[in-house]
């Protein structure tokens, strides 16, 4: 791939509040916000990536930027850490959602059980329902994957 092509693909950081965690999303593309908006613009599939430990998201962004481009930019790509793996920078802002209503629900949010609820809880507060997913998995992030899948048959994952 052209390094050029993949040095202008942006790149936006987010921390949020996920099941009462930082978590850091990193998100490839002009989406930002797919709850908010506009259906004419909005893209009909995310395709988001699990990473695999220690769970950094900052490492897969040569692969998420190659991917963007191979799609030929039509779809957002977005890498989540594992919850409470990457802390936000002083002074960085950290977003919170009403629906962050599974904090007290997931007992233990560190452990495998708990990284899977992570995960799914952050796909129900901040993709549209309608939206088809595809999600990439690494080491771990495939077990996870998998998991999803098994845990939440109801989110539209393309095959």
């Amino acid at each position: 791939m052209d390094t050029e092509i993949k040095e202008e693909i942006p790149v936006h950081e987010e921390f949020i509040l996920c099941c009462g965690v930082e978590t850091q999303v990193l998100k490839c593309g002009p989406w930002t916000d797919l709850i908010n908006n506009q259906r004419g613009t909005r893209p009909k599939l995310l395709i988001f990536i699990i990473p695999g430990n220690p769970g950094f998201p900052a490492f897969y962004v040569p692969f998420a930027k190659a991917l963007y481009s191979a799609t030929k930019r039509r779809f957002p790509i977005w890498i989540i850490s594992h919850a409470g793996h990457v802390l936000a920078p002083r002074g960085k802002k950290i977003l919170t959602t009403s629906e962050d209503s599974n904090a007290e629900e997931v007992k233990d949010i560190y452990g495998l059980r708990g990284q899977v609820e992570h995960k799914l809880a952050f796909l129900r507060t901040q993709v549209p329902k309608e939206m088809k997913l595809v999600i990439i998995g690494h080491s771990i992030g495939s077990y996870f994957s998998l998991e999803i899948l098994k845990h939440a048959p109801e989110l539209p994952v393309s095959p």
